[in-house]
């Protein structure tokens, strides 16, 4: 995906640093205000020499079932973690950008615990890297899992970026070939879908920094633009152009976004401007 001054750079290195001490930190006061979840949270958090090793925990915990159990998930993504570092990096993106955008965020480790938006975009972390290393069957067993588990369906072969934000999350639809650039959010119940049987490129391709309101329907090998947002309810068919707004049924431009509209979370229609129409 094109890169944009105006997003986000990946947190470094003293930032993820920061992070998981922030989050230790919160776990630790948790456990003595509520002793009752002292256990889980030295389970999931303080007994855990870094970020990657709580993350494994956690997703395995979650991933957990009667065919596959939470030792075996925790060693595939150790496995996808130590051949792909940066999937670990991107996690913390994620969670910055869930702290940075979502006002009923009160702590840092609040959407790695219970988040089920945060969750499924690790997971599908996951299944992407078991996807390109060619282990379709695993890979889409983890789809049908977390698809149950969330309710969030994303293919493995979907590429997604970096600072994500699901909102709610709930009814996520995100087809093969589709992708995902970086700093994007989503509300609860949008697709990105195809329009028919074709089998090779046939989903949406979202640029950096982009917001899909609650309910958008985005349809085929289309390109939305840097920075576009998308009302709630739209159905979008055609192409939008970097820090366009649109909306309705079919969508059409009403307006411009000043800003990144993924990162800013204003979901309003914007001024109209004509070099849109």
């Amino acid at each position: 995906m094109p890169s944009s001054s105006a997003l986000r750079e990946t947190p470094n290195l003293q930032t993820v640093d920061s992070i998981w001490s922030r989050m230790r930190v919160e776990a630790a006061t948790d456990a003595a205000s509520e002793p009752i979840l002292a256990s889980f949270l030295s389970a999931t958090i303080l007994n855990h020499r870094d970020f990657q090793s709580a993350l494994s925990y956690r997703l395995a915990q979650k991933l957990s079932d009667g065919e596959m159990n939470a030792m075996l998930w925790r060693e595939v993504a150790e496995d996808a973690y130590k051949d792909q570092p940066a999937i670990v990096t991107a996690a913390l993106a994620d969670l910055q950008a869930y702290t940075d955008r979502d006002p009923a965020t009160r702590s840092t480790s609040q959407p790695f615990l219970h988040f089920k938006g945060y969750q499924a975009i690790q997971s599908q972390r996951i299944a992407c890297w078991l996807w390109s290393q060619g282990r379709e069957a695993l890979a889409l067993y983890l789809q049908s899992r977390m698809s149950e588990l969330f309710q969030v369906d994303i293919h493995p072969a979907a590429k997604i970026g970096r600072g994500l934000f699901f909102d709610h999350a709930t009814g996520i639809v995100i087809g093969e070939t589709a992708r995902i650039g970086d700093n994007c959010s989503l509300l609860h119940s949008v697709t990105l879908g195809g329009t028919g049987k074709e089998k090779h490129e046939r989903h949406p391709k979202l640029g950096n920094g982009v917001l899909v309101g609650a309910g958008a329907k985005i349809l085929g090998n289309i390109e939305v633009g840097d920075g576009a947002k998308i009302a709630s309810g739209s159905v979008v068919l055609e192409p939008v152009k970097p820090f366009c707004t649109v909306a309705g049924v079919p969508a059409v431009p009403v307006g411009r976004c000043a800003k990144a509209a993924g990162e800013q979370m204003d979901q309003g229609l914007d001024s109209p401007d004509e070099t849109h129409r």
